[in-house]
Order: structure tokens, then sequence, then C-alpha cells
């Protein structure tokens, strides 16, 4: 009989790029609820700009795309924590690598959202700017050490993990995600018409109960 040898490493499949690995639940998790917020967020830029695309025509289509995207980062989102994987493989990756360079350039040339509200929207595209680098953060650290982690035959070293450590995980990574978020979508249009903890009426700026 021939003796049976491991074949080499680099004789191993390579997995595709668009997988998220059982290995690292947590990691997943944290994409997803990236996701979430980017996708809320982007949602909330869509709005500010439909608020000023009466005037300004360019902020409308800004707004369509804002609006796009933001659906699709929420889409995205369910695929990774329903599915493991990344929805659209590599162009993911290379959309958000886009979407973090434009609202860069939002923050350096900032512009005014409405006449009402003077001030730009950058605290909104800052908070998406973080978010968005945490998902390609999280998708590159996967990338590397889930695929080593199956590339050297180790399994799924994660689904074995504790319940109370992934729920702990869970926890502090949805904490992480809401403090940056929060802050986003408050300083958005649509959070500037919210109605405070406790209020009632129209509380937007010159709304008839304002005092």
């Amino acid at each position: 009989m021939t003796p049976l040898r491991p074949s080499p490493l680099g004789d191993q499949p390579v997995l595709p790029q668009d997988t998220v690995y059982q290995a690292n639940p947590p990691v997943r998790l944290l994409i997803g609820f990236a996701g979430f917020g980017a996708g809320s967020v982007n949602l909330a830029i869509c709005s500010s700009y439909f608020a000023a695309g009466a005037k300004d025509p360019a902020m409308f289509l800004a707004g369509v795309a804002a609006g796009l995207w933001g659906a699709a980062l929420l889409a995205g989102a369910v695929v990774v924590l329903a599915k493991d994987r990344l929805a659209g493989g590599r162009w993911a990756r290379y959309a958000l690598a886009a979407a973090a360079a434009a609202h860069l350039a939002a923050i350096a040339y900032p512009r005014s959202t409405a006449a009402s509200t003077a001030a730009p929207l950058s605290m909104t595209q800052l908070s998406a700017l973080l978010l968005t680098l945490m998902i390609i953060a999280s998708l590159g650290w996967l990338g590397r050490h889930g695929a080593g982690q199956k590339t050297a035959g180790q399994g799924t070293a994660g689904a074995g993990m504790r319940p109370g450590k992934l729920l702990l995980a869970a926890f502090a990574g949805a904490v992480l995600v809401a403090g940056i978020t929060t802050p986003g979508l408050a300083a958005s249009t649509a959070g500037q018409y919210a109605v405070p903890h406790g209020g009632h009426g129209n509380v937007a700026p010159g709304g008839h109960h304002q005092r």
C-alpha cells in the first residue's frame, strides 16, 4: 500500500474571499451590527440631502445615491448574519472603499444641507465613515485569521464558543456601534426634527410649538 502523505500547504484549496467564517462569530456579529448602523446613517444622510434637494438638484441626486447605498448596507448586513458570507464578494469590498472615500470627501468639503439648518453633515458623515472602516477592517481581519485557521485544518474553532462569551462580545459590539451611530443620526436633518424623549408636538426648528 502506498502511504498517505499530507499534502503541502500550498496544495490546499483556496477559499473564496466572500466567505465570513463561523470560526469568528463575534467579528461576524460586529460586521452585521456595523452594517445596520452604516445603513441607518446613510439613510439619514439621504433624508438630509432630500431636504435641500428642492433648491439643489445635485444634492437630490446625492440623496438618491445615499439612500440606495444605505438600503444595500442593510440588506448586506442581513446576508452576513444569516448566511455567513459577504454579499457581492470582492465587489462589495470595492464599494465599501469607494463609500469611505466619498464620506471622507464630504467631511473635507462640507456643504449646508438646508437653509434652516446651516450646519453641514460633518458628524453624520464621520459616523458613516467610521462604521464603514469598521466593516472593512473586520473583513480584512477575517480574511487573514479565518483563512489561516481553515488552511491549517483547525476547523471552526469558534463553533464551540461559550454562549456567555458570545453574548458579552455581541453586547460590546452593539454598544460600540450604537455609540458611533447615535451622534450621526442626531446631527442629521431627521435627528433635528425628532421629538425629544417625553416631548410632544412639532419641536422642529420653526415649529409652532417651539418657544
